[in-house]
């Protein structure tokens, strides 16, 4: 049976203050930003902005556009002037995967630099581009990047960033993401997070990683935070919106209009349904499931033959700022004999007894029921030259049912009874 589907719901506080702990985080992501144009090191304590990744984003903090609950985020304000950098070094994590990216201030990509793309220093190896590297200590698996305001050239490890120095300019974001961390516990996959030198005006300044994690605690709700969520709401409301717009058909999964705002990952691509709550009424979805390099349970990234690197099915709040509910990754659903995946998403109360009893079903829960309306989300990441015509990257801006054959996840609203008489069947002709 498949391992336990990872839910916010249960430990959400109430919504209230998930909105402040939003604000705050914005506001001093902003301030860290600017912040970054006059480092200090020696100030008593850590303000916003004098160390890095001070920012750390999962589904309980800056839970907003549709993240993946298997990935956690640090961010990274940047404000460079042409010709200014950010130097980074640091060491592969074990990990299923990890990237740099880079951001402005609408949340939309700018550059992607992906962990296989990362040439390792000398006398280093690289896990996900090299299976011999796998096993090396991580003294041996260290790397170097720059986050470059010109054009950025992957095979030197450059990633380009927006010149957005000048005082009237907005700041940009840098982000390490990473995902599946084969050890669990720690979600930077057992290795530091990059080290980070400024190079700004001629002049290099180390930036230390900080202690402790940013508190919104330490922010009120005062006019500048208030105008801060009321921005940040108008640019993730505005994308959201405009990816699934709300003339779609309910219980079929659509390629979005659009990702962009919603701090795209270049690697992942998406289809997607809007689900509206019913009691007494699941939905139910079934399709082929891609192979994946199981790296919780030993393989390595590397192992040839798998269809994507990584996908998974997540539900999410349709409401600002667009938190995640819950997720199932590749290795948390359960398949059949054949290899094929039925997700019954469903309130508490209307689960049927067949779904939770039958070990091939993978329960995704519906959320707050104050929240009536929903939105599930399909992901493939870094799919093979061979899996790549079936793929949700080749379905994007087109008929995904067509494209994808039985890769394609078919959905349909169901009576809690018809399924607990006759399973999926009775759901899906």
């Amino acid at each position: 049976m498949a391992a336990p589907v990872r839910s916010t719901a249960e430990a959400d506080p109430p919504t209230a203050v998930r909105g402040r702990r939003r604000t705050a985080v914005l506001v001093g992501l902003l301030a860290a930003a600017h912040a970054l144009l006059t480092p200090a090191s020696s100030a008593a304590q850590e303000p916003v902005g004098s160390c890095a990744w001070q920012f750390r984003s999962d589904s309980t903090v800056l839970d907003i556009a549709f993240p993946d609950v298997a990935a956690t985020y640090w961010v990274l304000p940047y404000a460079l002037a042409p010709g200014d950098s950010i130097e980074l070094r640091g060491t592969y994590p074990a990990a299923r995967y990890f990237s740099l990216n880079t951001y402005g201030t609408n949340f939309d990509t700018v550059d992607t630099l992906r962990d296989a793309q990362i040439v390792p220093d000398p006398g280093s190896g690289n896990p996900f581009a090299d299976a011999a590297a796998e096993g090396l200590p991580a003294s041996a698996r260290r790397w170097s990047a720059t986050v470059v305001t010109g054009p950025a050239d992957h095979a030197r490890n450059e990633i380009g960033a927006l010149p957005t120095g000048s005082p009237s300019a907005p700041a940009g974001f840098l982000i390490v993401r990473v995902y599946v961390p084969d050890d669990p516990s720690s979600p930077t996959g057992g290795v530091p997070l990059p080290d980070v030198t400024l190079h700004q005006g001629g002049r290099a300044v180390p930036v230390p990683t900080c202690g402790s994690d940013f508190d919104p605690a330490d922010y009120g709700s005062g006019p500048v935070e208030r105008a801060a969520e009321a921005a940040v709401d108008r640019i993730v409301e505005g994308a959201a919106s405009g990816a699934f717009p709300g003339d779609n058909p309910e219980a079929t999964f659509v390629s979005p209009a659009t990702t962009s705002g919603l701090f795209p990952n270049g690697d992942n691509k998406y289809i997607g349904s809007v689900l509206t709550y019913q009691p007494g009424r699941i939905l139910v979805v079934r399709g082929k499931a891609p192979t994946f390099p199981d790296t919780r349970a030993g393989e390595p990234v590397t192992t040839p033959g798998r269809q994507v690197r990584y996908w998974s099915m997540c539900q999410n709040d349709q409401v600002t700022p667009y938190p995640v509910v819950a997720c199932a990754a590749d290795f948390e659903t359960a398949t059949d004999a054949e290899g094929w995946f039925t997700y019954v998403v469903a309130a508490p109360q209307d689960v049927p007894a067949r779904a939770t009893a039958d070990p091939t079903v993978t329960v995704l829960p519906w959320g707050s029921t104050e929240v009536p309306k929903k939105t599930l989300l399909y992901r493939n990441m870094l799919p093979s030259d061979a899996f790549s015509p079936q793929s949700v990257q080749a379905a994007q801006g087109g008929d995904p049912a067509a494209t994808m054959g039985p890769y394609y996840p078919r959905a349909a609203y169901c009576d809690t009874a018809a399924f607990e008489a006759g399973g999926y069947a009775a759901c899906l002709p």
